[in-house]
């Protein structure tokens, strides 16, 4: 059964690769046997998870490009020799009251959580399409299934990537293409920590979660690599919340 979760001769492009989630999930692919392009806007950071993905033995491919830019998307992708799986994790966050959030913030987030992953999927299925095989996993969140104050605009996005995931799952289903997301809880990323900083908030986190804890990356990466692998073959327009029971309440 393990070999099922493997991901030997796949090649797999992650966004948002170099920091945090999406940094770990190309590791973390990788470890399962896949070769890896990893973008993210910093040259940096690309280059770095590149070298500790060849350092595993897998062909590994920096990527520093702004998926925000479709052109600049599919030039980067134009590289790669196949394309089997893609993880949409680029992702932002600006917390603020509804009241107060600015033109700019909202079309910020929004382009980056939901505009990049549309535009990044179109490039990648039509890949796929030839192939015709794929697997896309979008890191959603448990926002993408509850709401919370402060954070309307980032609420908003995630429903539109789970939204996203069902239909293109319907539409895809067909061309042998599957579509699921991962829906974390709250998780100590670059991204996080500077919240977390206030005890008052990380208190009010941990004491939402039944499980007690706020989530490491690595809780989130033991499921996109079941998403990406043949384990989940017949699964597709779903989300897998790694939430530890928040939504359950």
């Amino acid at each position: 059964m393990t070999s099922r979760f493997r991901l030997d001769g796949k090649v797999a492009v992650v966004t948002g690769a170099g920091r945090g989630i999406g940094r770990a999930t190309a590791i973390a692919l990788a470890e399962a046997g896949a070769d890896v392009a990893a973008i993210s806007r910093t040259a940096a950071d690309v280059e770095g998870v590149a070298g500790e993905i060849r350092a595993l033995g897998r062909r590994a491919w920096a990527l520093p490009c702004d998926v925000t830019s479709a052109a600049a998307t599919e030039a980067a992708l134009r590289e790669l020799p196949a394309l089997d799986v893609l993880v949409n994790s680029a992702g932002t966050n600006v917390p603020e009251p509804f009241v107060d959030v600015s033109a700019e913030n909202l079309a910020h987030v929004m382009d980056v959580n939901v505009v990049a992953t549309f535009t990044t999927s179109q490039i990648a299925v039509r890949r796929m399409t030839e192939a015709g095989a794929g697997s896309i996993v979008n890191l959603s969140s448990q926002m993408g299934h509850v709401g919370a104050p402060r954070r309307t605009v980032y609420c908003l996005t995630k429903h539109a990537i789970e939204g996203l995931t069902k239909a293109l799952a319907l539409e895809l289903a067909g061309l042998g293409i599957r579509v699921n997301s991962v829906a974390p809880t709250f998780i100590d990323t670059p991204m996080t920590r500077p919240f977390f900083k206030d005890a008052a908030f990380k208190s009010e986190v941990v004491a939402r979660i039944p499980l007690g804890r706020i989530g490491h990356v690595d809780d989130v990466t033991g499921a996109v690599v079941y998403l990406a692998s043949p384990a989940s073959a017949l699964v597709t327009g779903t989300s897998l919340l790694v939430d530890g029971g928040w939504t359950a309440q």
